[in-house]
């Protein structure tokens, strides 16, 4: 199922009222590490690249909101392995969202400055829409 650019700015847009609660962004980051274990490892994995604590969290977050827009589209992310990761890190995995999730690719191109962190998302979005 590929996820329309509408869903994708419903999402967003209601991330954005919610982020006033200074709880959302911590119950979305907290609830996804625990849903998500073995990503939230593999993106910690990866502090060098990105830059920090800080920018682990907003990687972890932007990886919540993409798996709220998969869930909403009628498919349902389960729990990652690491295989899984291994299997959607295959070529550049910014490029393959664009062709497999468009809407989910501009989503990240459009949020995220990093570019590690754009692949990083990119990745762990494909292996959540090859699971759902």
């Amino acid at each position: 199922m590929k996820v329309k650019k509408e869903l994708v700015a419903e999402v967003v847009a209601e991330a954005s009222k919610k982020m006033s609660d200074a709880n959302y962004s911590a119950n979305m980051v907290g609830g996804f590490v625990q849903a998500q274990a073995p990503v939230a490892q593999f993106i910690s994995a990866h502090d060098g690249e990105l830059g920090g604590a800080d920018a682990i969290v907003n990687v972890i977050f932007h990886c919540a909101l993409i798996s709220e827009c998969l869930r909403r589209a009628g498919g349902r992310p389960r729990t990652l392995s690491y295989e899984d990761l291994d299997a959607a890190a295959q070529g550049n995995s910014l490029t393959g969202l664009e062709r497999k999730q468009p809407a989910l690719a501009d989503f990240i191109i459009s949020n995220i400055e990093n570019v590690e962190a754009q692949k990083l998302i990119a990745l762990v979005a494909l292996a959540l829409a090859a699971t759902s």
